[in-house]
């Protein structure tokens, strides 16, 4: 088996279901909205799309005030008391889907008590992928995690008037969390190549693992790291990606892209078909030397 001292893992769809959450918190939110508003589920859905793609995220928590139908509807009226009930629908589901796929805790923990550097790098925005590791209890199990910076809140608007717990309650306490660089998306290998830079890791002997083709394993291969594709986490295939198609951030470009790469096109070196635990049959783990730099970036 080869020799690993760095982890590199995507975290949405590979540590935990993403979909599994997504799916049923946005379409609950969808499904309440038009029920409360009588605008179509079809038009909402576009106007969600705009947003989404304005913002540069699927996961927009402001989206609500910027749709131009339900705006129309209510000038000058607080929308998300208005429409409190599809909020709260959101939050329900997704705090009731929201679960690590079985035995990633355990694994790796199993590969950071080897000594080996384990590092998250996701294209969820710092608020939610914070807020994903501290629910999720993988505080402490990722050494550091990238992510893109927090999108700008709406005009006149301050963290302090958003948030119902103190400013310490979102931030991590054993995870360093690193912000990428604004507009810079995977498969992106230059992004890549810094996180290998900055945790000081030999590229040959570090594994970077993902659901996705296009984004994670295509990317692993430029920037010359060893590729793992989590074929289990693949979002094409699963329930609900229509739903995710039709009001996703990404462009149709980049869209269909990722539809027409299959494994005849990216072809990944090593492949988890079940679970994240397989990567213990596939490698030794080792310490990385020496620790990492200090980080530029924390929450």
């Amino acid at each position: 088996m080869r020799d690993v001292t760095a982890v590199i893992t995507d975290i949405d769809n590979t540590l935990y279901d993403w979909m599994a959450m997504w799916v049923p918190a946005f379409d609950g939110m969808l499904i309440r909205l038009a029920a409360d508003s009588g605008v179509p589920r079809e038009q909402l859905e576009r106007e969600f799309s705009a947003v989404h793609q304005r913002h540069g995220t699927t996961e927009y928590a402001f989206a609500i005030q910027e749709l131009p139908s339900l705006v129309a509807l209510h000038p000058g009226e607080d929308l998300v008391t208005r429409y409190a009930s599809a909020i709260a629908a959101y939050r329900t589901a997704r705090r009731q889907t929201l679960r690590l796929f079985p035995g990633v805790a355990e694994t790796l923990a199993a590969i950071r008590a080897a000594g080996c550097r384990v590092v998250g790098y996701t294209e969820s925005r710092a608020y939610y992928a914070s807020y994903r590791i501290r629910t999720l209890g993988l505080d402490g199990l990722l050494d550091c995690v990238y992510s893109p910076p927090d999108h700008a809140l709406p005009g006149g608007v301050s963290p302090e008037e958003i948030r119902r717990y103190p400013a310490e309650h979102y931030q991590l306490v054993r995870t360093v969390h690193r912000h990428t660089p604004e507009g810079a998306w995977k498969p992106d290998a230059a992004v890549l190549r810094t996180i290998l830079d900055e945790i000081d890791a030999d590229p040959e002997r570090t594994v970077y693992v993902g659901d996705s083709l296009v984004k994670d394993v295509a990317m692993a291969q430029e920037a010359g790291v060893i590729d793992v594709f989590a074929r289990y986490g693949a979002v094409p295939d699963r329930s609900g990606y229509d739903l995710l198609r039709r009001v996703t951030h990404w462009t149709p470009e980049m869209v269909a892209r990722s539809e027409r790469v299959a494994e005849g096109d990216v072809s990944p070196t090593y492949v988890l078909t079940e679970r994240f635990s397989e990567m213990l049959d596939l490698f030794t783990f080792a310490p990385l030397s020496p620790a990492p730099r200090p980080p530029d970036q924390s929450e």
